[in-house]
């Protein structure tokens, strides 16, 4: 599973990166430590450019009687997508672009869970694949989102058996594209990325718990 990342790039780096419309509209901060149940920053695509807004993470489908679901759908298993009928209206019309430029993982090593930080070897940001919907229940609205999983790379495979889904840049464009309605090809971009392509090292426990928000979650150590 996916349950903890960073987003740490400027937001005017962002807009040029994601080729947003709105980012002088955003009240957006830098995060070094986002965790489930919180706004995360998510990208779909405009008449023109990209848009970009705050979505809650952890999933609430509209057809849910409570919210609190969200709390088990913070990610969601690429292989599996097509055979949940929730899962599967999401793919063909409600998916974005999750921006980030970290992710991490926990390895247990002589019973002691270590913090592992995944980033791209030139440090620039990515996007993960995923998935929207709104809620609307006794007047109150949530828009929440889920991040898509699928097998790790060589690289994470030594510390968890799953990692989030990063999209090739190429493929970006095609997975906002609500036109592109091919399940066969949405489902067949959904692999692990270039593990080449990608650097880890432990950074401080700090990082645990949500509450702590700085610089030293990101310090190699």
């Amino acid at each position: 599973m996916c349950g903890r990342f960073s987003l740490t790039t400027e937001i005017h780096k962002l807009q040029e990166r994601f080729f947003l419309e709105n980012s002088e509209s955003l009240e957006f901060q830098l995060s070094y430590n986002i965790a489930p149940g919180q706004k995360v920053l998510a990208v779909v695509k405009g008449e023109q450019k990209n848009k970009a807004g705050f979505l809650h993470w952890g999933l609430v489908p509209s057809w849910a009687k409570d919210k609190k679901i969200g709390n088990k759908m913070i990610n969601a298993r690429a292989e599996t997508l097509q055979e949940k009928v929730s899962f599967r209206r999401l793919l063909e019309r409600r998916r974005c672009l999750i921006p980030a430029d970290s992710f991490y993982e926990w390895k247990v090593e002589e019973g002691v869970k270590k913090p592992i930080r995944f980033v791209m070897q030139d440090q620039q940001p990515f996007a993960f694949a995923g998935l929207w919907d709104r809620w609307n229940h006794n007047g109150e609205e949530l828009v929440s989102c889920t991040v898509i999983t699928t097998q790790p790379n060589e690289l994470v495979m030594g510390v968890h058996n799953r990692m989030p889904v990063i999209l090739k840049k190429e493929h970006e464009q095609k997975w906002i594209d609500q036109e592109v309605q091919d399940l066969s090809f949405l489902t067949s971009i959904l692999t692990p990325f270039d593990a080449r392509s990608m650097k880890a090292y432990e950074v401080s426990s700090s990082v645990n718990s949500p509450r702590n928000n700085d610089v030293t979650c990101i310090t190699p150590i």
